[in-house]
């Protein structure tokens, strides 16, 4: 198969890499070896790529500067972000192309994250951090996670490596998603639709859903208000899940003890907001599920395996489905 990987022009951290390549391929020698590969970073890169390019592996913002464009005989797109949320509406997109997001690759960082931000949460250290700020001296006593009541909304791939890690400290792990079927770290699977009959027991509430048009807006001031007092947020999803003024408003007034965000609206937070100064809040540039050790070379092997199941004729595990939005 033709195959260009395209860099974008901003971003070298996470560029590939021949090497790269060639590491993953011989990972998977069965599905990764003998094809034609290319690699680019520049606009002229690109040209010359997708002239007979019949896959191309790249990242999101790439699509949004360099489509549409000639690709004649494309078949697929792999990109390297799991939320594709902004590139809709999915009209670039070439008729009969197929289209996969990288889901898997965050796992381990995103849950990791995620743990990290309850057991701050449990140990007020955004309070800490406050009044590290204040230059104020004034003990603060946490508890530990074992018994305490967590709900999960979204249980894909970053919701579902929390739950197993909140289940693993002892936690009540109560899982939101469109579907309420089981899920083995939770105590409990619920529908969206129930989301108001839990909120009021839930003592952490972590949001690490796709924006979609069912999620845009989820926690609004009435549902952020159904939890109880001294409740702590972890936001991993999207900036628009939640309404972001509402929740500065509750750890403005201490009815919230705490929030670690990592996603925002807009990105980058602009100067002057008072998501800078709202106490009890910690602040992560949307940085919780990326590793650059790891991103591309698991994100390739996922674009492998994809490769696979379309040589057997099977489905493919990250087609990413636009009118669900995931």
């Amino acid at each position: 198969m033709r195959i260009h990987l395209q860099n974008p022009d901003h971003d070298p951290l996470f560029d590939f890499s021949r090497a790269m390549w060639n590491a993953a391929a011989a990972r998977s020698p069965d599905i990764g070896m003998g094809h034609d590969v290319s690699l680019g970073v520049t606009h002229a890169d690109f040209i010359a790529g997708m002239r007979d390019a019949e896959a191309l592996v790249t990242d999101a913002s790439v699509i949004k500067a360099l489509f549409p464009c000639a690709a004649p005989n494309l078949e697929m797109i792999f990109l390297t972000n799991a939320g594709l949320d902004r590139l809709a509406p999915f009209d670039w997109l070439p008729p009969g192309v197929i289209l996969m997001n990288n889901r898997g690759t965050h796992a381990a960082k995103s849950g990791e994250f995620a743990l990290m931000s309850i057991l701050m949460l449990a140990s007020r250290v955004p309070a800490m951090v406050t009044h590290q700020r204040q230059g104020v001296w004034r003990k603060l006593w946490g508890s530990v996670l074992a018994g305490r009541n967590i709900t999960i909304v979204g249980l894909g791939t970053l919701g579902g490596a929390t739950a197993s890690h909140a289940a693993h400290f002892g936690m009540r792990v109560t899982g939101v998603r469109s579907s309420p079927a089981p899920h083995p770290a939770c105590v409990r699977v619920i529908g969206t639709q129930a989301l108001d009959e839990i909120l009021p027991e839930t003592e952490f509430l972590v949001l690490a859903c796709p924006l979609t048009a069912a999620t845009r807006g989820l926690m609004d001031r009435k549902r952020l208000e159904l939890l109880p007092a001294g409740a702590g947020l972890v936001n991993i999803g999207r900036g628009e899940l939640l309404d972001q003024s509402v929740l500065c408003d509750l750890l403005d007034n201490g009815h919230l003890s705490g929030a670690v965000l990592d996603v925002f609206t807009p990105e980058p937070i602009p100067p002057g907001h008072r998501l800078w100064t709202t106490p009890n809040l910690i602040i992560s540039p949307h940085t919780s599920a990326d590793d650059p050790a790891t991103y591309n070379p698991q994100s390739l092997d996922i674009f492998l395996d994809n490769l696979r199941a379309w040589r057997n004729g099977r489905p493919l595990p990250n087609r990413f489905d636009i009118v669900r939005g995931y």
